[in-house]
């Protein structure tokens, strides 16, 4: 099938997908990062993973009444405030005295972040024909990837060779340089939509998009559970040093990215749901394929291949069923809500890891892991069959 995304958009979703990068990267680096965050303000693990958890929360709470405060706006303009703000939150950050300035800063972030993540693909699906908008959302997408390939593991870099604080400066320098990218290359034609509080209960609400959201939700709970806590069970059960920690990284990125541009193209011919479903499969199958076989490093770098193939292929491939199940004026609060379930299950598995890993350690962060993946599992289930007409419904249930 011919490609119909033109040169002018391509250089616009490529735009948005360096700052989705960018955001990426300053919104996960803590977790590829926290023993030179530890080290520089004095904390333990758990309190550097809950910073992870802080940024999750909050971008969770904010994302929805974003758009019924902002969502009016058009869509470029939603972006381009987004950056500034987590720009402010990142040089916070990295001027920060102690911890209840970094709780603050990952606050702001977390605010600027709501702007920027779930308007990026919303903007990006309106410059494309309807047909192309599962690539699309796979290009915006891929800065995630990038992120997890490049950006986390030069973050972890740059963090343990010049600290914590100079990498958040770095991140809060670029964030203004994709800010003036998107300005130069993204038009500015995409207008907002008005949201209401109203609409946002109508979504939450509807059966087949809650199940939906809980999909994206137990996903995210599921993968950060786990990636959040990457560096310390690389250390304490792998026995790996700061460059097992980075070479694992650099693996997930460069798996990712596999799993990305397979996914761009199976858009095409795939659904959404059986996407979804494969990439659930895999990834139950490679964990419990980690747990298994613990203790060696070279194993764990092949199991991680497979395990970034398949979270990136679950990435753009729920955005993409979100787009598909919202019309087009709930789209905006929908994606907002999608990023806003995402985040939150990034806070909370993050947050379960921190209270699982100190006492049931390596074994406990995998089976909870698992668990909120076969949820997410289930959840699908369930929103595929509340979307079905009642007619279909009843031929099933008979």
């Amino acid at each position: 099938m011919k490609n119909q995304i033109t040169a002018p958009q391509r250089r616009s979703l490529w735009a948005l997908s360096i700052a989705y990068f960018i955001q990426a990267t300053g919104s996960l680096s803590v977790a590829g990062s926290l023993a030179p965050i530890s080290h520089e303000w004095d904390l333990t693990d758990p309190q550097s993973a809950r910073l992870l958890a802080i940024f999750g929360l909050t971008f969770a709470l904010a994302a929805p009444l974003a758009q019924v405060l902002f969502g009016h706006f058009r869509r470029r303009q939603q972006v381009l405030a987004g950056i500034f703000v987590f720009a402010l939150g990142s040089f916070l950050f990295a001027a920060a005295p102690g911890y209840s300035l970094l709780v603050v800063s990952r606050i702001v972030m977390g605010l600027g972040a709501s702007l920027i993540g779930p308007v990026l693909v919303a903007l990006g699906s309106e410059l494309v024909m309807q047909k192309e908008r599962g690539s699309a959302i796979a290009m915006i997408l891929l800065g995630v990837s990038m992120a997890s390939m490049v950006g986390i593991p030069l973050a972890a870099w740059i963090a343990n060779l010049w600290g914590a604080r100079i990498l958040f400066i770095i991140v809060g320098g670029v964030s203004l340089l994709s800010a003036l990218n998107v300005l130069l290359c993204v038009p500015d034609h995409v207008a907002g939509v008005n949201v209401t509080l109203r609409q946002v209960g109508h979504v939450l609400t509807e059966g087949k998009s809650l199940a939906a959201f809980l999909v994206v939700f137990f996903i995210t709970s599921g993968v950060y559970d786990m990636y959040s806590f990457i560096s310390p069970i690389i250390r304490d059960t792998y026995r790996g040093d700061a460059g097992a920690v980075s070479i694992a990284l650099a693996i997930l990125g460069v798996a990712g990215i596999m799993g990305n541009l397979f996914v761009s193209r199976a858009a095409r011919q795939y659904s959404a749901e059986k996407l979804l479903t494969v990439g659930i499969t895999l990834l139950v199958a490679d964990m419990l394929f980690i747990v298994a076989l613990p203790g060696s490093l070279a194993l764990l770098y092949a199991a991680l291949v497979f395990w970034a193939f398949a979270t990136d292929i679950l990435w753009p491939t729920q955005q993409r069923r979100i787009v598909e199940l919202s019309d087009p004026v709930h789209r905006g609060v929908s994606l907002a809500l999608t990023s806003a379930f995402m985040f939150c299950g990034i806070g909370f598995g993050s947050a379960v890891a921190s209270w699982i890993y100190p006492s049931a350690g390596f074994y406990g962060v995998m089976v909870s892991s698992v668990i909120f993946l076969l949820l997410a599992m289930l959840s699908l289930r369930v929103s595929e069959y509340l979307r079905m007409p009642g007619p279909c419904r009843n031929i099933v249930e008979n």
